[in-house]
């Protein structure tokens, strides 16, 4: 005979279906099974490459590229905000961050700091206009993105006697000793040292596939934590979802909503800064084009991770791993026979799913409408 009792029985069932109920209203359910779902997707489909070390780093490096800009974008929405500028920031922090060390010469660690400051600045400046104008978001930082793509353009033209593209910063940042924290790939001592026992693949002369993890990596998995510790265990966090919830409310309880969400907009507009320096380092140029419609990708990232569109609910590690699905279908679809531009196809798909995913979610778990 069974030693536990009706009641016993009972509780237990309760712990089972209060621990599905926490489960199922985590806004990043939806992206983790995207990941699994894509995932087995890629296994039946696409080259075993893919699943090796290589082939592992090769999607998660666009991946962190885009994730990075997803998840200040995750933090913005959360508050109930958009930027649709972040694209076009890449270009203008890369163009700014270029100036700094091709036309004054200054080092990286001046350069860098002065980038970051000048990306909050701009960032706030959305954040102002939003806040006093009463704006929505979505029309303040549309029109900011075009003028930040033609500020690049004409600054590169500026910068660099007629062209679009401001090339050396390579030549000029390499022997700067901050230079391998923002560019080039982490613990290639260790890789090597796998290499040689036969732990990782290696080509003919025994160099390793794998030189080591790129740094784009470490600084998305750095800030997806950083973003959810804030989220979920400090006053901001708070803070955030109350005012992307409800701003009268929150202002009403003593949140400051306007300086919480100038602050996104200044976080977000740091995010683009990080991902244009560490993309004008390893590439040793800038160009008006870069973070092209990376905008909309980062934001489609936030939603199919869990952000509502109506602010309020939402995860830094849902951005994580949408992000993750971006790269994985995004590289993933030149290990298969498909048209690569079925990728686009995927896009919209995702993103409808996502939101009806995470209505359904809503309605039926946490009550909302």
């Amino acid at each position: 005979m069974s030693d536990t009792t009706p009641n016993q029985a009972t509780d237990e069932r309760i712990k089972a279906e209060s621990l599905v109920s926490r489960l199922m209203k985590r806004p990043e359910l939806g992206a983790i099974a995207g990941v699994v779902l894509v995932a087995i997707f890629f296994v039946i489909t696409a080259d075993s490459a893919m699943f090796t070390a290589s082939g592992i780093i090769n999607f998660l490096t666009p991946a962190a590229q885009l994730g990075i800009l997803a998840i200040g974008a995750a933090l913005l929405m959360i508050g109930g905000e958009f930027d649709l500028s972040i694209g076009s920031m890449v270009a203008f922090a890369g163009l700014f961050f270029g100036v700094c060390v091709m036309v004054w010469g200054l080092p990286l660690i001046v350069a860098i700091p002065i980038t970051f400051a000048f990306a909050a600045f701009v960032g706030a400046i959305n954040g102002f206009i939003v806040i006093r104008s009463g704006l929505p978001s979505f029309i303040v930082t549309l029109a900011f993105l075009f003028i930040l793509r033609g500020l690049s353009l004409v600054g590169l033209k500026w910068a660099s006697g007629g062209s679009t593209q401001l090339r050396g910063v390579r030549d000029a940042t390499e022997n700067d000793w901050l230079a391998p924290v923002f560019s080039g790939d982490a613990f290639p001592g260790f890789f090597a040292w796998l290499a040689e026992r036969g732990l990782v693949e290696t080509f003919s002369n025994g160099t390793p596939k794998v030189t080591g993890i790129p740094v784009e990596i470490l600084w998305f998995v750095v800030l997806a934590l950083v973003a959810t510790y804030v989220l979920l265990r400090t006053p901001a966090g708070n803070w955030i979802f109350a005012a992307g919830g409800d701003t009268t409310a929150a202002s009403n309880s003593g949140v400051p909503v306007n300086r919480i969400k100038i602050s996104l907009f200044m976080v977000t507009a740091c995010c683009a800064a990080l991902v244009a320096i560490i993309t004008v380092i390893d590439a040793g140029s800038t160009d008006a084009r870069r973070g092209f419609q990376k905008e909309f990708e980062a934001i489609i990232a936030a939603v199919i991770g869990g952000c509502l569109l109506t602010g309020g609910y939402g995860s830094a590690i849902g951005a994580f791993f949408g992000s993750i699905i971006f790269g994985m279908v995004v590289i993933g679809l030149t290990y298969t026979n498909f048209d690569q531009d079925w990728f686009q196809v995927f896009l919209g798909g995702m993103l409808l799913i996502a939101v009806l995913f995470n209505n359904a979610i809503r309605k039926r778990v946490t009550g909302e409408r």
